[in-house]
Formats: C-alpha cells, sequence, structure tokens
C-alpha cells in the first residue's frame, strides 16, 4: 500500500503576503509604490482586515513593506535588513565579524566578479564604471567608502544571479564598516587600482581572471583591515 505525503495547505495570511509580494514584483502597488488602502485592500483579496494587517506586518518585518501608520503602506527595498540588523547580536565582537565577513566575501565576491564577466549587461557595466570613477576622483572619506560600496553592489547585480546580490546587500551595513575600517589606516589608490582590474577582465569577457582579480581584491582587503589574530580555544 502506498501513500502520497499531504501537502499542507497554506494559511490565509501566507496567501495574502503571497499575492501582496506577486503584485509588488509586478508592480501592482498604487501611485508611487503606496499599497491600497487597507480596507480596500481586503475588498479586493476578499479577506477581513485583521488578515490584511497581520500580513503586512510580516511583509514589513521581511524588508518589503513600510508601514507608516496614519499614512498608508509603501513598498521598500530593504530586503536586506532583518540580517544586517541580526548580525551584531548573533556576534557581538566587531572584530569577529569583520574576520567572519572577509570569509564570507572570498566566498562570494569571486564567483560574482565570474558571473559579471559572462552576464553583465552594457548598462552594467557603464555602472561599474561610474563608480570606479567615483573612487578615483573622490578625495572624501564618506564618498570613498559609498564609492567603494557601489562598485561591490553593482558588480553583485551584474553577476546575473538575484540571491547573490540580495546576499551582498544583506551584509552592505558589515562591508561599510569594514570599508570605514580599512580607509582609516589606507588611501584608495590600491582598491581603484583592483576595481580597475575586475572591471576590465569583466569588459574583456574573462571569467577566470575577473574572480582571480577579485581574490586579489580581497586578499589586499583583509590585510587593510590588520584584525588582530584569533585566539586559540583551549582543548
Amino acid at each position: 500500500m502506498t501513500f502520497s505525503s499531504i501537502k499542507p495547505q497554506r494559511s490565509l495570511v501566507e496567501e495574502v503576503c503571497a499575492r501582496i509580494a506577486t503584485e509588488v514584483r509586478d508592480g501592482g502597488g498604487a501611485g508611487d509604490g503606496w499599497l491600497p488602502p487597507e480596507r480596500d485592500l481586503a475588498l479586493k483579496l476578499g479577506v477581513s482586515r485583521p488578515v490584511v494587517r497581520e500580513a503586512t506586518k510580516r511583509l514589513e518585518l521581511q524588508g518589503l513593506l513600510e508601514v507608516k501608520h496614519g499614512v498608508g503602506t509603501k513598498v521598500v527595498d530593504k530586503l536586506h535588513k532583518p540580517l544586517n540588523g541580526s548580525l551584531a547580536l548573533l556576534i557581538p565582537d566587531e572584530a569577529e565579524r569583520l574576520r567572519q565577513l572577509v570569509q564570507v566575501r572570498f566566498m562570494l565576491e569571486p564567483e560574482n566578479a565570474r558571473l559579471a564577466a559572462e552576464n553583465a549587461t552594457a548598462a552594467q557595466i557603464r555602472k561599474l564604471r561610474a563608480a570606479l570613477k567615483e573612487l578615483e576622483g573622490t578625495t572624501d572619506f564618506s564618498t570613498a567608502v559609498e564609492a567603494d560600496m557601489a562598485f561591490h553592489r553593482e558588480l553583485a547585480a551584474a553577476s546575473g544571479n538575484q540571491i547573490a546580490t540580495l546576499l551582498l546587500h544583506s551584509l552592505s551595513e558589515l562591508i561599510q564598516a569594514s570599508l570605514t575600517h580599512g580607509y582609516s589606516r589606507t588611501s584608495t589608490d590600491n582598491a581603484v587600482r583592483q576595481h580597475a582590474a575586475v572591471l576590465n577582465a569583466i569588459e574583456k569577457r574573462d571569467p577566470a581572471a575577473a574572480a582571480k582579480a577579485m581574490r586579489e581584491h580581497l586578499i589586499t582587503a583583509e590585510a587593510d583591515l590588520a584584525l588582530p589574530k584569533k585566539s586559540k580555544k583551549a582543548a
């Protein structure tokens, strides 16, 4: 006798979350990214207002919506916020956070560069050039950090992998802290030269060279942090 597994049905709140997320992806928000009022949305979806209210709260926690009491509910691009906010709680020691960040960047960003060399559009390459040009021309500390961060964000987008892009955005606050720490000790010269090497490989559609250039850049970035060596725990 053979039994097939029973697939549990989604709750009404989950169904509403999925419907709203689909509408948002398809550009279905009311003017300028605002959702219809709660009452109208409940009528459109054929559910109660408490169900709509719970669904929008969940989507707000996930970073897709922002509920402004007395004003309405707006679509936002903060899907990365839940992870950014939890990192300091998970790893309280800043040096250890930065150390583990470097490890994750080695796992993620060379592959982003490799994929960008295969998939980047002309428009995405122009955005990478613009970020590099801004980094080359800046003498301002905070602008240098933002320009550097912009290059890595655009690189992730150019990879064509949406999950990789979201992961990079999810780490953005920690990467910004890392860049701030590094630039407090060194100039932008190495970053400019190494970003240019990555971009040059992407423009030549050379995935191996792009990944290699990014690994070399991360090696330098790790050295610039000059983090204290991690003490070994006693056995």
